[in-house]
This record gives C-alpha cells, structure tokens and sequence, in this order.
C-alpha cells in the first residue's frame, strides 16, 4: 500500500523542512491536542502548532514506537523525555486523497508530561509569534 502522505511526514519529522510540511498540509486542516481547548482549524494555525511541536517534542531522543495505518490515514505512537519527564503518546493523522494532512490529533501521556508540554509549547508559539512575518515570507 503506497502512503505519500504518511511518508512525508516521516520526511518531515527527520529533516524539519518547514516548506514540505505546509506542503503536506491542506488548506483546510484541524489540529488538536491537549495544549488548546478547541480544535484549531486551518492550514496556518495548524502549520504553527506543528512546528512549534516538532521544536519541543522532536528532538534527538524523540522517536515513533508503532504504527497503525490504512489508506486514510495513521496512529502513530511515539516516546521522548523532556526535563526528566518520559511522555507517551500518539499523533494520529487523517490525509485527503492527494495525500495532504486534513486532521491531526495529538494525544499525551502522563499528566506531568501533558503540563511540561503546555507550558514548553505556550513559549515556543510565543517565540514563533516574533517571527511570524518573516516565517510567512519565507514560504
């Protein structure tokens, strides 16, 4: 079963190429997670969020521990520990027929982790926000 879209998010998660994940992203897209209150909805705000998480979570002990997918989309499981916090969870990932990212869910384990990330990534959207322009006219 060929997945393009499962695969460039791989892609992504290796080389934190901020130009193919909002590639990867539809115009349309809705990111949640423990960290915001309400889905968020759109390509922009969600590109933010994943980025922003990518900085916080996908460092170099972060890695993805199993995999469950079909031809709309993915669960993927994955571990990292952050200040001496081991956290546990999943992405779990819908893609369009075209193979762009239409809805991704984050989902965290333990509670300490849920409060480390919410405060880590409160200062990483913080930091983005100041660079917000620029990140914009760089795509």
């Amino acid at each position: 079963m060929t997945r393009p879209g499962l695969d460039k998010w791989y892609a992504y998660m290796k080389s934190h190429d901020t130009n193919a994940l909002w590639d990867l992203l539809h115009p349309d897209a809705v990111f949640e997670s423990p960290v915001v209150h309400t889905p968020q909805r759109g390509r922009e705000i969600t590109f933010k969020y994943l980025t922003s998480a990518a900085q916080v979570l996908g460092g170099p002990t972060f890695k993805y521990t199993g995999q469950w997918s079909n031809e709309t989309g993915a669960v993927l499981e994955f571990e990292n520990e952050i200040d001496g916090i081991k956290i546990n969870g999943v992405d779990i990932i819908s893609f369009d027929a075209d193979g762009r990212i239409t809805h991704f869910k984050v989902m965290v384990r333990p509670l300490k982790g849920v409060n480390l990330l919410h405060q880590l990534m409160g200062a990483e959207l913080m930091k983005q926000q100041g660079g917000a322009t620029s990140q914009s006219q760089s795509r």
